[in-house]
């Protein structure tokens, strides 16, 4: 039997990234791979501040050939499909496990995990956990860096356009145009500022506007931005700095801000792995969690990817990060990571090509379930 609808469950926790991953995951499987999928989302509002055409009073719609449906009661009586995927364990309704687990063919169901570079991802990857009362095996799917994990969301052509993007000078002019109200030409630093709370922001904007490199900064609006309000207002003059702020963009427009900028700082997943993917130098502002727990995943992939810098580089990316992630003064980590920028920016190209090779999330996802449905474990 052929594999040819899913349904994707999300919440929305917390800061859009859940509703990120999802709809990007979505659109991929169904544009790409032609699936019929539903994706199920409890907080219509929150999506449609990343897709706008999202009406959040109607239970059911069609996006991107999508059909997005409020997770409300209504989805304890669906159907289930081949493919069932619960983002970040957000348990599908009772009721339609056990309408799965009453199928002739038992739905591949997914638990899509968080990213981590950690050692043990590889090891936890795709990983079943049989259900205690009924005949259903759910597998953890965890995104990573290497081979042997599920690899990273990459849509295909979206990717490819702004790739084109970044190659077309005209077009780059003309964004700038629209957002700064001048094209930018270099030698102006073009960064965009996306991040948590940050006791750290106002030692990173004094860096730049007392430094000597001109520095363009766009802040969307976001969790930051108070802060950012905060320092401009005690300030007299902004020297070197010139600050943008931008409404909440949509998601496709967040990625092209950040495919036309020269270093992007980005906040929990979804932004994360976008900058990376447009092969530019950036800054990650990990999800901070209680007792520390997120600071084993922000050495993990620091270790991971300054492996290919040289001493230099790869010192001033971690300093700055490690700085950054701490809430401490940038003063100082600043200048090294400006001097070391064109080393990053060839690294960021290289890094893209190693996430290449390692496959893509959606892809990966798609051939692990035909598996499992072709061969179910007994």
């Amino acid at each position: 039997m052929p594999v040819t609808s899913c349904d994707i469950f999300c919440k929305v926790i917390d800061n859009y990234g859940d509703i990120g991953v999802c709809w990007r995951l979505a659109r991929q499987l169904a544009g790409e791979h032609g699936l019929a999928v539903r994706l199920w989302v409890d907080d219509l509002a929150s999506f449609q501040r990343l897709a706008p055409p999202i009406d959040p009073a109607q239970p059911e719609q069609t996006l991107a050939g999508v059909c997005v449906r409020h997770w409300d009661d209504s989805a304890a009586q669906a159907r289930p499909a081949d493919i069932v995927i619960e983002a970040f364990a957000c348990d599908p309704p009772d009721a339609y496990v056990a309408a799965m687990a009453a199928q002739p063919r038992k739905p591949a169901w997914i638990n899509l995990e968080y990213l981590s570079a950690e050692d043990w991802v590889e090891g936890s990857h795709a990983l079943p956990s049989p259900h205690p009362r009924l005949p259903l095996t759910k597998y953890f799917f965890f995104p990573g860096f290497t081979r042997r994990t599920g690899g990273l969301l990459c849509e295909a052509a979206p990717l490819a356009a702004l790739q084109a993007f970044q190659a077309d000078t005209s077009a780059q002019r003309a964004f700038w145009q629209r957002v700064a109200g001048e094209a930018l030409l270099e030698p102006v630093l073009k960064v965009s500022l996306f991040a948590y709370e940050n006791t750290a922001v106002g030692s990173l904007l004094d860096a730049w506007a007392r430094g000597p490199h001109a520095v363009v900064c766009v802040v969307p609006a976001g969790r930051i931005l108070p802060q950012v309000d905060a320092w401009q207002g005690a300030q007299r003059d902004c020297g070197a700095l010139r600050l943008i702020r931008l409404p909440f963009l949509a998601q496709a427009d967040y990625d092209t801000l950040l495919a036309a900028c020269d270093l992007n700082f980005v906040r929990g997943e979804d932004s994360f792995v976008r900058t990376q993917w447009l092969a530019r130098p950036f800054v990650w502002h990990i999800y901070p969690q209680a007792d520390n727990a997120h600071q084993p995943k922000l050495a993990a992939f620091l270790q991971r990817y300054t492996a290919g810098l040289s001493p230099a580089a790869a010192r001033a990316l971690t300093d700055l990060w490690l700085a950054w992630n701490a809430g401490e003064s940038l003063a100082t980590p600043w200048p090294a990571l400006h001097a070391a920028l064109p080393e990053l920016r060839q690294h960021a190209a290289a890094w893209a090509q190693i996430l290449v090779e390692n496959g893509d999330l959606a892809a990966k996802l798609l051939i692990f379930c035909k598996d499992l449905l072709e061969c179910p474990a007994s």
